[in-house]
């Protein structure tokens, strides 16, 4: 719970964390089981092994902030088991999708040793490493991996979200105007209606107002 808060026990809760545990320890020795990864080329991705990559680091970025600064272990947990599910939809089984998932796995196993410090410590050694979890330094956020060639923006039309668009990370307030103008089902929703206003805030959404 979160630090400011009493604990309130719950079997559910527990279970909650039993299942989550078992899911981490089967990724891990599934993952094994598929073969010794390869060493990452970072400089070799595709879009979707850019996208598991800036996932990892924005999650380590934001434990490292609840562990440092908010003291809010309940959220850093919560963001490794996100960072779990979407691992489990990233099914990429080329050289270089197996070596994001050694670092993945890794990662989630260092963030969450201070919590859970034995079964961490023996997904470590699963994952080929002789060392104890326990000397290891903290994982370091890669700046790299957290620049992004583009980025999803949500549309909405009066408001109500109507559809998302892909667009450049730089791009400017007219092209993400454009593009939300252009997407088919935000076209339904305004339906001819004489536009208002269209509010742009930047990497985030656009508002059609009609």
């Amino acid at each position: 719970s979160p630090p400011e808060q009493s604990l309130e026990w719950s079997d559910a809760g527990v279970e909650g964390a039993h299942r989550f545990l078992k899911r981490l320890w089967k990724a891990v020795h599934d993952h094994v089981e598929a073969g010794t990864a390869p060493a990452l080329d970072s400089a070799a991705l595709d879009a979707g092994q850019k996208a598991m990559r800036f996932k990892l680091h924005e999650t380590l970025k934001k434990v490292q902030d609840d562990f440092g600064r908010r003291l809010t272990f309940n959220t850093a947990i919560a963001a490794n088991m996100e960072l779990l599910n979407h691992l489990g939809k990233f099914d990429d089984v080329s050289e270089q999708g197996c070596a994001i998932r050694q670092e993945v796995l890794e990662n989630i196993v260092l963030m969450l040793s201070p919590i859970i410090p034995h079964l961490c410590h023996e997904l470590w050694q699963a994952l080929g490493h002789d060392s104890l979890i326990i000397d290891h330094i903290w994982p370091q956020v890669d700046a790299a991996a957290l620049q992004q060639d583009s980025i999803q923006m949500v549309v909405q039309v009066n408001g109500k979200v109507r559809g998302k668009i892909e667009v450049a990370s730089d791009a400017d307030k007219d092209t993400c105007e454009q593009a939300a103008l252009a997407n088919d089902n935000v076209q339904k929703f305004i339906g001819g209606k004489p536009l208002r206003k269209v509010i742009v805030v930047p990497k985030k959404l656009v508002n059609i107002v009609v």
